[in-house]
């Protein structure tokens, strides 16, 4: 069976802060509730029902604002994102070396699809809308050995997996929160991943 390298998605491989503030802020217009786009994006990787939660929406309210959220995201987000460096060359690195990607990630798992279909990558799989913990369900389904991501939740969800934890910086967790998480490796970004995955793959 060929390795498997598992990688999350928003700040880990892409970008996508501009216009998911801006999604946010249509969203305040519209509805009247206290949401802040520039909060919101610097602190990607909670689930929608957990963000709005933070940000004081009552309950009641919460799903008619993610499937809101959802809808217009295709038009308004997805143009606005961007692979991170060295993004698609780590997508590469695992297939050259024969393995599979597969992305796992707190996002609709329909909006990762159109990011990663944007963006031109080949992966084996997506699995959508899970957090921490979580992730660990889906990486041992899919048999991942390593698991890449830039918040602190992606380290539990490796751990919960026993798979190998891949820290990048570019995200909201600095590499001493990363640490303090347990993480196994810490890069600055993914330009630093090929000559892992080779080292680590021997």
């Amino acid at each position: 069976m060929p390795f498997t390298v598992g990688f999350d998605l928003d700040m880990t491989l892409i970008d996508p802060r501009p216009g998911m503030a801006m999604a946010i802020d249509t969203l305040a217009a519209q509805t009247g509730f206290a949401l802040d786009g520039a909060r919101f994006a610097a602190n990607l990787g909670p689930p929608l029902d957990v963000v709005f939660r933070d940000f004081g929406v009552p309950e009641e309210h919460i799903a008619d604002l993610t499937t809101r959220f959802r809808a217009d995201y295709p038009e308004v987000v997805i143009p606005r994102t961007v692979a991170l460096p060295g993004a698609g060359a780590a997508i590469d690195a695992v297939r050259a070396l024969g393995g599979r990607v597969v992305v796992i990630t707190g996002k609709y798992q329909r909006n990762a699809e159109l990011h990663i279909a944007e963006l031109g990558w080949e992966v084996d799989a997506v699995v959508g809308t899970l957090w921490g913990p979580g992730k660990g369900e889906a990486l041992r389904s899919h048999h991942a050995s390593v698991y890449v991501g830039d918040h602190v939740s992606d380290v539990m969800g490796a751990k919960a997996a026993g798979a190998t934890s891949v820290g990048v910086t570019t995200g909201p967790c600095d590499e001493a929160g990363l640490r303090e998480a347990g993480v196994d490796v810490v890069l600055r970004d993914l330009t630093e991943f090929p000559a892992w995955l080779h080292a680590h793959r021997g």
